[in-house]
This record gives structure tokens, C-alpha cells and sequence, in this order.
């Protein structure tokens, strides 16, 4: 696979708001983790190597165990993510595939149990710019680290 152009190096201009934007949300009062599970879960469902990546590096910096990033697909069969971390990780795939499941009643109502309004603006504008970056990264094929050695 070869990368197709850098958005960074091709339009300075239009990204570096985007990745203002990007800091201010991933400093927004969500717990580290919980905005790293999110971001992995939409990469997951995108396929997004690159996301992948980095959104499971940073887990693992913030202290996430393996058990759980392994887990990651298959939260609902799992005990090991506590309720405020499924209503986010269902909200997570209900926006994600939002042509499919339009965001359905059940979903939201478990996501206004464990998130403030505040949170939930928050976690709705860190999951909407995490399927950004992964379709930026997809479309544009940007490499993870390990491709780019093979690459090369």
C-alpha cells in the first residue's frame, strides 16, 4: 500500500485547526482510558491500522491492561468494562455506524444514566472527530509505524 499524499505537508492551513481542535478534546474532563477505549473501538470498527496504533499505544501508556485492549471487540461478552465504560462504548458504535443504527433510543437513554450533558457533548465530538481522522488516515493510506519499516 502506498500513501497517497500527508494532509500535514499538502494543506497546512486547513489541518492545524483540526488539530487544535483535536487537543481541546482530548482535554476535555473524559478520563484518559475512557477517551482511548472510545477512539480504538471506532478505529476498530473503521479498520483504521494507523488509529490502531497510536490509540492503543496510548492505552497502554495510561496504564489500560492487555486483557482489556484484547477485549476490546467483544466488550459486550465481557465483565471487564464497568457501566459507564459500555454506554460510552455503545454510543461509540451507535454513532460510528450511524447509517445503520441512527443512533437508537435505548443506546442514548444508557448513555444519559452514566454521562453528565456536559460529557455527553464531549464524548459525542471525541468519537465524531476519531471516524474524521480515521477516514483522513484510510483515505489518504497513511502508514502505522510497523508499515512503513516494511515499506521501506
Amino acid at each position: 500500500m502506498t500513501q497517497r499524499l500527508n494532509p500535514f505537508t499538502t494543506s497546512p492551513d486547513a489541518m492545524q485547526p483540526w488539530i487544535e481542535l483535536g487537543k481541546t478534546i482530548q482535554t476535555n474532563g473524559l478520563e484518559p482510558l475512557l477517551r482511548e477505549l472510545v477512539m480504538t473501538r471506532a478505529a476498530q470498527i473503521n479498520g483504521c491500522t494507523f488509529c490502531l496504533h497510536h490509540h492503543i499505544a496510548d492505552a497502554r501508556k495510561h496504564g489500560e491492561t492487555e486483557d482489556r485492549l484484547h477485549l476490546l471487540s467483544a466488550w459486550r461478552e465481557s465483565t471487564l468494562y464497568s457501566n459507564r465504560e459500555r454506554a460510552a462504548l455503545a454510543w461509540t458504535e451507535a454513532l460510528t455506524l450511524v447509517s445503520e443504527t441512527h443512533a437508537p433510543d435505548d443506546v442514548y437513554e444508557a448513555l444519559n444514566e452514566h454521562f453528565t450533558a456536559d460529557e455527553q457533548v464531549n464524548l459525542t465530538l471525541l468519537i465524531a472527530q476519531t471516524n474524521a481522522w480515521n477516514r483522513i488516515n484510510i483515505g489518504f493510506r497513511r502508514f502505522h509505524p510497523a508499515e512503513r519499516k516494511t515499506a521501506a
